[in-house]
């Protein structure tokens, strides 16, 4: 098929205006074609590039609303909930003009794609829950810091620890962009298997890292709470679960509670990643998901 001139899925940088808002998209890589919404809420979309599965699928990395190049809500930083982001998507997929789309969410994408399927199961192909959780609140926190203190454990004795644990304790005080950006900085090395052992090829990452400051409270200061289990259980969509082993935000334990709920669902555990397995086994993540994309899913 002959594209037009302005090809939405050309290579680069794509604008589209959505309720009054700009939102920059890219496209990278060729094969068949797979949205890429970034998690946070708040972290720009480069943290994200999977350079390995863009040699198998074009991959379009969504800008979210308030997130890098994209606008941000009058109401900043307060009023990004996941219906926004999912009407926003859904502006986004229909502009991309193709019958249906695979769409990846990772960590709070995560919650975002499963959003997006229970409400617009007609854009989707197939779901890539990438490190998420089918709820977020007490009983979630609980969990992280159960993690957290799994990793404290492993790594006692560190001269670094006290800094990590320090950046985790500081982020409900969170409240600009300067703070966001300086806690994910401070709490990365418990967000990957094991940072210490080559901190050099790790800090980087953290160097590159870009964050916008977003309460997570609706327009109206309402926390934007998620509980999916329910509907979930329900969802009649090919869906991939993904999860590192030693992730400490959303790791096996729900990984495998989203396996269990979704009827279509197919779960990988990568062994030797935390919380960004395209970047700590690139190789089998890309495989996995592309693998997924190709598949026959009727």
């Amino acid at each position: 098929m002959i594209r037009p001139a302005a090809d939405p899925l050309s290579a680069g940088v794509h604008t589209v205006e959505v309720e009054g808002v700009v939102l920059r998209y890219h496209v990278h890589g060729t094969g068949p074609l797979c949205v890429a919404h970034p998690g946070g809420p708040g972290f720009a979309w480069e943290y994200l590039r999977m350079p390995e599965l863009e040699k198998q699928l074009t991959v379009v990395y969504v800008e979210p609303v308030g997130t890098g190049g994209s606008d941000r809500l009058p109401s900043h930083p307060h009023g990004y909930t996941r219906a926004r982001y999912s009407r926003h998507l859904a502006a986004v997929i229909d502009h991309l003009a193709v019958p249906r789309v695979h769409l990846l969410g990772h960590s709070h994408g995560g919650f975002v794609a499963q959003y997006h399927a229970l409400h617009r199961p007609d854009q989707l192909a197939g779901i890539v829950l990438y490190d998420s959780a089918p709820v977020t609140g007490d009983e979630h926190v609980a969990e992280v810091m159960r993690s957290v203190q799994e990793f404290a454990a492993r790594h006692a004795g560190h001269p670094e620890l006290a800094a990590v644990l320090g950046a985790f304790a500081a982020i409900p005080a969170i409240a600009d962009d300067e703070a966001m950006l300086a806690t994910a900085r401070g709490v990365l090395p418990a967000y990957l298997a094991d940072y210490w052992a080559d901190p050099q090829r790790w800090a980087p990452l953290g160097e590159s890292l870009r964050a916008t400051y977003i309460s997570g409270l609706d327009e109206h200061s309402a926390p934007d709470q998620v509980d999916d289990r329910e509907p979930l259980a329900a969802l009649a969509m090919a869906t991939l679960v993904v999860a590192g082993r030693h992730d400490v935000v959303c790791g096996v334990r729900w990984a495998e509670e989203l396996y269990k709920l979704i009827p279509a669902s197919r779960l990988v555990i990568l062994e030797r990643s935390g919380h960004f397995g395209h970047l700590e086994e690139p190789g089998r993540f890309a495989d996995e998901v592309a693998a997924f994309v190709a598949a026959d899913h009727s």
